[in-house]
Parts: structure tokens; C-alpha cells; sequence
């Protein structure tokens, strides 16, 4: 029968890890090699191959290790993962990936073999192999061989590579032990009220990159820790399927990057826009009832009647229509997240749960979660972890520096890369700004490579200013303050658009929320090219204004936005200007915007 989701039988798992096991034997896998995979964010077809290959190269942990790829890099952005991890096996899921790998083939002088998962090999090439083929080989090897193997493994042995998604340079291989994940998985998910399967049974979609440690934290090492029921997303769960995923599994608890949520945000907002009159008013108020509830309460204290009763009307259906029907804890991480997004999903009684880490801390090193919540806030430090502050400014805010069993082993073939990750004493440096409140609480307050300090030597943060901005302007998607080592600041803004769902590229066409935005201001724009070069003199007006509001609560001159301009098309993953997990990838989009921002700037 097929179904709609892979169900994974144990029985059948262990039969194949014990061939995967042997085959690893047979060819020999040097200790501190690497086994690289490519994988498809929510495939119906590889997550679970994904899965596979982690969990046999874990119990071979002494003679190899796994990293793993975004389907979306170039095949040079490859050969640089394979190259720096010196992969000795690369297993591919189709056609499509097999062709990126054999284009770089010839420069991995560590490559034995390339493994591809799903359908048939189109032509045969020396070390090429199905996965049937490569099954195959390791039928021969003893048992006793391969249990020596397993019981060797150590807890400081590195098991999972993790690469970083290059914002602010190359990418670096992170190095996590045994030790690092076990413990991560243990108390981040205690941390975030998750619970073992004996007292609940959790469950929960995974459709994000396992090649990001965010998703294999939540998806993958939790749910072997606890015992959670993990359902596979189809291909295209980022395109738009989620939704109908959400809503067949009825997860307890999700997780999802900033992006997500804004699309689930985008999602409501579009609905609410095609109901009739009396029906989006009705919407509205449960909405803002919503809102004004979980802003007064933090914790799930005692609500008043009115918003039992907007619950009960409207919200818990709207909760539903998205697949969160029995959903308790929802969890967000891995980039910023905008306060529109969370004050609207505050009002569909949607409380998100944030966490802080990065790949060095193996994923999450402070956790929000029902017990340790506060409005804007990352949480508090793991139990058992530790954080410190450093260089703090009169506002109490400094370098966010990291310490605990969840720290990393160091960057793979990267010493002195390593060596500029910690402190004096030994603390990891996030290279992040933040504060923390007498509660313990952390907040964010931005990246130290991306602080921007002007001509005149004014340190400006940007990420507050460019969500100023997109608050009060909602047909704004991107926004990039520019004026690092200039006379004045200059803005970059995108327009929210439709994004093709097969590409995941940005189309000229203006998204159902921008539209009713123009018509309010009396504008018949429908398409981004509408707009751009101030053809559109109501819509440029508007924009105008807004950024006169937000000039209008900067704390001194030199954080007012003098300049601006509006780019013919929105940043996305394709484009470069965004990493996998939707971080804005700056040095990126200053250098193909060079013209546009020298123009600023012309006298």
C-alpha cells in the first residue's frame, strides 16, 4: 500500500544496517574519513536514506563519519564540501545529484565509490553503483567483525560533520563527537518540555535539511532519544505541500526556521483577505483578542472568557486549517525572527518557543520552552551549560561566548580557524551580540560582523532598523541597511512577491498581500516591475513615508535612512542571497548590488 508517509520498520532497518555495516567493512573506510550525502529538504524518498546512512556511520563511528549537502549547492560548492571532508563515499539520491558529482569527480583524489539511492544507473562508470550494487558488497563480511567495529566507538569521537552555511565566508566543517549529540538531544528536548514515549507519545514532521543541525537535533537525535513518532514530508513540502502534511499527521510540537513561519503567516493572511465581509471581521477581532491574551499572559495562566470564547469560535479552527489541531509547543531557530510574525501568530494563540546556538554548540544552547518563556526572547542556558558576555557595552550587551558538553570538537582540516573560536579561556565566541535580563532571560541584539560602523565612527546595529522597516511598510519582504564606512545610511528593500514553486525563484508577480496593499493606497500595481524605478509614484510615497517613521525613532542622525531603492527582484536561496536556513547572506548581496549602492553614494 502506499501511503502517504515511510514508516520505518525496525526489523527491516536492522537487516539493512547490518549490510551497510559490512560494506563499509569491505571497503575499507579510513578512521576520520567521511562518508558525504546529499539530500532533498523533506523528500519522501531520501529523508529516510538520509537517516540510514547517519545511523550506520554512527555505529562505525571509528572508520568514517557523515556530513551532508543542500540539494541547492552549485556542483563547485560541492566539490569544496567533498574536497575539505576528504570524502571517500558519496552517496547521491538521483539522477540529478549523480550529475553534479561526476562533473567534480575527477579532483576528490580521496573518492572510492559513488553511491546513487533511488532509480536506475542512466550509464556505468568504475566505482559507480546502484544502491542494490552497493548492498551487495558487504554480504561477506562476519558479524564479529562487524560488532567489534561498534563496540570500539568512543564518546569523543568525532560521528557528524556539520558545514556552515557561509554568511560571513567559507563554509567550515563542524565536528561533533557522540558526546556532543547524546547530551544535546537529552537536555535541549528536556529543556523544550518534550517528552519520552513511555509518559507521551511525541510526534512530529520532519521536512527541513538534515544537513542542518537544527533539523537534525529536533528530527532525528531527539526522536531516537525520546522515542517520537517522525512522519516524512513529501519533495515538495516547502513548495506547499506542508500544510496538507500538517494537517494528515497532527504533530504535538513542530519546528521551523523564520521563513516557514512567515509563509504560515502569509498563508492565514491570504485566507482572511477572500472571506466575506462579516466573516473577516469576525476573523480580525478573535484574532486581536488572541493577541491581547497572550500578551498579558506568558505562561498558560487562566484566560478570560472573551478569549475562550475567540478560541473556541474562530482560533482553534484556524489552528486546524494548518495542521495544528494537537499541536502544544512550537519551536523556532537557526535566523531572526521578525516580531510581526510573532505577534500575529501570538494571536492565533500560537506561542513560539525560540532557541539560540549555532552549529559549534550543536544546535541549541539556550531554550525557550513553556516554563521559560519570555515575549522576544531566546529562553535561558541549557541546564548543565553555561554563557558569559564579553566586552559589554553600557547597555549590558557583549559578545555572546558559550561553554558546556554541547561544544564542539573543532573545524575539520581547519586549525586556525579553531583556534580564532575561542576565547583565552576557552570559550566558544558566537560572534553575536546579546543581553540577558535579571531572570536569566537572553536577547539578541546582533551579530558583530554585521555591526555597521560609518565614516564618523557611529556603530550602528542593522537587523533593528531593517525590521522597523518591514513593520511598517508590509509590502516589504528583504530590507539590508547599507553604510558601513560611509557618510550616510542607504537601504536596499525587495517587494513581497509570488516565488515559483518549482524553482523556488522570485516572480515579477507582487504576492496577494502586497496587491491589497496597493490598493489601499489607490495603486493598480499587480507586478513588481510596476514599481521599481519610482514608476509607481503612490507606492513610492508611501515607502517614502514609512522610512520617515522609523527615521523618526532613530536615537541619533546617523541611524536615519537617507537613501534608498527598491531592487527588481527579492532575495532567495537560488538568487545567493539567502543561506539554507534564510539567513541574509550580506557579503553576497553587496556584491551584486555594487551599482546600486554606489549610486547612494555618488557626490
Amino acid at each position: 500500500e502506499d501511503n502517504a508517509f515511510d514508516h520505518l520498520c525496525v526489523v527491516l532497518f536492522t537487516a539493512e544496517k547490518k549490510c551497510v555495516e559490512g560494506v563499509l567493512a569491505g571497503v575499507s573506510l579510513a578512521p576520520a574519513q567521511s562518508l558525504w550525502t546529499t539530500e532533498a529538504s523533506g523528500s519522501k524518498e531520501n529523508k529516510p536514506f538520509f537517516i540510514y546512512i547517519q545511523l550506520f556511520m554512527v555505529c562505525n563511528s571509528n572508520r568514517g563519519l557523515t556530513t551532508g549537502i543542500y540539494t541547492t549547492n552549485s556542483p563547485e560548492a560541492c566539490l569544496y564540501v567533498a574536497s575539505n571532508s576528504r570524502a571517500n563515499i558519496i552517496v547521491v539520491d538521483n539522477q540529478k545529484q549523480l550529475d553534479k558529482i561526476l562533473q567534480i569527480k575527477d579532483n576528490l583524489p580521496n573518492l572510492k565509490a559513488i553511491v546513487q539511492y533511488s532509480g536506475s544507473l542512466q550509464k556505468k562508470f568504475p566505482n559507480l553503483y546502484s544502491w542494490e550494487e552497493f548492498m551487495g558488497l558487504g554480504l561477506d563480511i562476519p558479524d564479529k567483525a562487524l560488532d567489534d567495529i561498534i563496540s570500539s566507538q568512543k564518546a569523543n569521537q568525532c560521528c557528524v560533520l556539520i558545514y556552515t552555511s557561509g554568511t560571513t565566508g567559507i563554509p567550515k566543517g563542524v565536528m561533533l563527537s557522540h558526546d556532543n549529540i547524546t547530551w544535546t538531544a537529552h537536555h535541549a528536548s528536556r529543556a523544550g518540555d518534550m517528552q519520552p514515549a513511555e509518559i507521551k507519545q511525541e510526534s512530529l514532521v520532519s521536512y527541513l535539511p538534515l544537513s542542518h543541525i537544527a533539523a537534525q537535533i529536533y528530527d532525528l537525535w531527539t526522536g531516537i532519544q525520546w522515542g517520537e513518532l517522525v512522519y516524512f514530508a513529501q519533495p515538495d513540502a516547502l513548495k506547499g505541500s506542508l500544510v496538507g502534511t500538517l494537517r494528515e499527521a497532527t504533530p504535538s510540537s513542530h519546528m521551523g526556521v523564520p521563513r516557514v513561519w512567515e509563509k504560515i503567516m502569509e498563508k492565514v493572511k491570504q485566507e482572511i483577505s477572500r472571506c466575506a465581509y462579516l466573516k473577516r471581521k469576525l476573523v480580525t477581532w478573535a484574532i486581536s483578542v488572541g493577541l491581547e491574551a497572550n500578551q498579558k499572559c506568558t505562561k498558560d495562566e487562566e484566560r478570560s472568557f472573551l478569549f475562550t470564547l475567540a478560541n473556541s469560535l474562530v482560533l482553534e479552527k484556524l489552528r486546524a486549517e494548518l495542521g495544528f489541531s494537537c499541536c502544544q509547543k512550537f519551536f523556532t531557530g537557526a535566523a531572526p525572527l521578525g516580531s510581526d510574525t510573532v505577534q500575529f501568530l501570538l494571536g492565533l494563540n500560537i506561542r513560539l518557543y525560540e532557541a539560540y546556538g549555532m552549529s559549534e554548540s550543536t544546535g541549541p544552547h539556550f531554550m525557550s520552552g513553556p516554563e521559560t518563556y519570555k515575549l522576544s526572547s531566546c529562553g535561558k542556558v541549557l541546564p548543565g551549560c553555561r554563557h558569559k558576555l564579553a566586552n559589554t557595552d553600557a547597555d549590558g550587551c557583549g559578545e555572546i561566548c558559550l561553554w558546556g558538553r554541547n561544544v564542539f570538537m573543532g573545524y575539520v582540516n581547519m586549525e586556525d580557524k579553531t583556534v580564532e573560536a575561542f576565547d583565552e579561556d576557552g570559550w566558544l565566541r558566537s560572534g553575536d551580540l546579546g543581553k540577558a535580563d535579571e531572570e536569566g532571560f537572553l536577547y539578541i541584539t546582533g551579530r558583530i560582523k554585521e555591526l555597521i560602523i560609518t565614516a564618523g565612527g557611529e556603530n550602528v546595529p542593522p537587523i533593528p532598523i531593517e525590521d522597523a522597516v518591514k513593520r511598517e511598510l508590509p509590502i516589504i519582504s528583504n530590507a539590508m541597511l547599507i553604510g558601513d564606512k560611509r557618510k550616510f545610511l542607504s537601504m536596499l528593500l525587495t517587494l513581497k512577491c509570488v516565488t515559483n514553486i518549482e524553482t523556488m525563484e522570485p516572480t515579477d508577480d507582487l504576492s496577494s498581500e502586497a496587491v491589497e496593499y496597493c490598493q489601499q493606497l489607490g495603486s493598480q500595481a499587480t507586478k513588481v516591475s510596476d514599481i521599481t524605478g519610482g514608476k509607481d509614484k503612490l507606492v513610492n510615497k508611501a515607502i517614502q513615508e514609512g522610512i520617515a517613521r522609523v527615521n523618526a525613532q532613530a536615537i541619533s542622525n546617523a541611524q536615519r535612512i537617507q537613501k534608498w531603492t527598491i531592487l527588481k527582484k527579492d532575495f532567495s536561496v537560488p538568487g545567493g542571497e539567502l543561506g539554507p536556513t534564510m539567513k541574509l547572506r550580506r557579503p553576497v548581496v553587496l556584491k551584486k548590488h555594487n551599482d546600486e549602492i554606489e549610486t547612494f553614494y555618488r557626490e
